[in-house]
């Protein structure tokens, strides 16, 4: 056994643990290999220098963890089924790094207010009773729902109670839950914007839900063609649609308002960046104007991090019990602290502080991105400007979006593809996200994003 470096320390206690990790490790790696008889316990205890009870401890602790078996007249042998694993997969080639890097839906993450998060996290930690640390209400606690629907109310002009807004692992989770909840209730088909989020498609995908694509125009979704689509749920982004960067129109706010109650259908609206707005008064949601049918979702992904996944719903009454109920069964509630924390600063004013700030920071960079592109690609189209952490661009006629994606990789500059977020032909064009560069670096990227039209032109 000691040439299979199966050995035992005896200054370091513990010596039927000691022995037992050592025979599981050369099971494992394959030095001790399926059918491999070991030997009895009398002999490895007087070869390790251990007392019998060691030896006889370690095989019976394997033996209960499927890595030995002991048969009666034949001694104890590796059991077989335990597969040592092969040699180490070699790692992809790495891909060079971005440069300047355009992905939208990414905020400036050296701007998370790291301060006072911290500040926020620590008096939580202070004020909060005993109670609330425990097994609590799987659609948030109380406190940080009522200030979620007075903010929400008094921001984007929803109908929100506390009773109606739910805590959630960001949009993302929101959305998984309304797709097995309306699933579950018959509100089919779903119908999403096209184009769409390829992340959003995916995530619907996941969950069993093929996705319907109704078109959009410069007023927004089509509704009429929603209406010829039969769909009983639709997902849209009416402050600011991903990626066009239009905004749904009053005419067809209305007309969407009115196909979801002559229906009966569901209206899911996503808020993702509607507290980003430049050239324009801000949009009221959707969901005040007809909230008995429209789910309204929001998060602090682009204002804070989204790595915090911290996010709300908010439910017509009918919806908000089975709701509930699916978000304890994923998982029992949303982290308290982290619920804590935010609920401090929408109470304090510093998280309307923060987005001044940084409405200020993004506004600056949007304009030095728009300029430049209208210096370095005047033959391209730039839309959906007024809002948001990104822009759409329409690429020269007979452009190969796929071709310039390529050729500025080989600049190092990271453009996102708008093919891939259709779910029906559409032409050459791309969604650039501006938050994450200062003014200086999106006129290079604007640059570099010329040459590579230029060069697969």
């Amino acid at each position: 056994m000691r040439e299979l470096l199966i050995t035992v320390d005896h200054t370091a206690g513990d010596l039927t643990g000691q022995l037992t990790r050592a025979v599981r490790a050369a099971v494992q790696d394959g030095r001790l290999a399926a059918g491999t008889r070991l030997p009895a316990t009398r002999a490895l205890a007087a070869e390790l220098g251990v007392s019998r009870g060691v030896a006889v401890e370690a095989y019976a602790q394997l033996v209960a963890e499927g890595y030995l078996v002991g048969r009666h007249g034949s001694g104890t042998r590796v059991a077989d089924g335990v597969t040592p694993p092969g040699p180490p997969t070699p790692p992809p080639p790495a891909a060079a790094e971005p440069t300047h890097d355009l992905k939208p839906g990414t905020p400036d993450l050296a701007a998370f207010p790291r301060a006072g998060w911290a500040a926020a996290v620590r008096r939580a930690l202070t004020e909060v009773p005993h109670t609330d640390l425990g097994y609590g209400d799987p659609a948030g606690l109380p406190a940080v729902r009522a200030e979620l629907a007075g903010y929400l109310g008094r921001v984007r002009a929803a109908a929100a109670t506390p009773d109606r807004v739910m805590v959630v692992s960001g949009v993302g989770q929101g959305l998984a839950l309304l797709a097995r909840v309306l699933t579950r209730r018959g509100h089919g088909p779903f119908a999403v914007e096209d184009p769409c989020s390829p992340g959003t498609l995916g995530l619907l995908r996941a969950h069993g839900v093929e996705p319907v694509g109704v078109p959009v125009d410069d007023h927004g979704l089509d509704v009429a063609a929603l209406t010829a689509s039969g769909a009983g749920t639709v997902l849209v982004t009416p402050a600011h649609q991903y990626p066009t960067g239009v905004v749904l129109s009053p005419g067809r706010r209305a007309e969407l308002a009115a196909w979801a109650h002559r229906t009966g259908g569901v209206v899911i609206e996503d808020d993702y960046d509607a507290e980003f707005r430049y050239d324009r008064e801000p949009v009221g949601c959707l969901q005040g104007l007809a909230h008995d049918r429209v789910v309204h979702l929001g998060s602090v992904s682009k204002s804070l991090a989204p790595g915090l996944r911290l996010g709300w719903a908010v439910l017509p009454p009918w919806l908000a019990a089975d709701f509930r109920e699916a978000k304890r069964y994923t998982d029992l509630g949303t982290g308290v602290v982290d619920q804590l924390a935010f609920g401090r600063l929408l109470a304090d004013g510093a998280y309307d502080r923060h987005l001044r700030g940084l409405r200020a920071r993004y506004r600056a960079r949007r304009d030095a991105l728009v300029a430049a592109l209208a210096a370095e690609l005047p033959a391209a189209r730039v839309r959906g400007v007024a809002a948001g952490l990104h822009l759409y661009l329409d690429l020269p006629v007979g452009s190969d979006e796929a071709a310039v994606v390529a050729a500025a990789g080989e600049r190092r500059l990271r453009v996102e593809p708008v093919a891939p977020m259709r779910l029906a032909p559409g032409g050459p064009a791309l969604a650039l996200g501006y938050a994450g560069l200062p003014e200086h670096r999106l006129r290079e990227a604007a640059h570099l994003l010329a040459t590579a039209v230029a060069a697969t032109g």
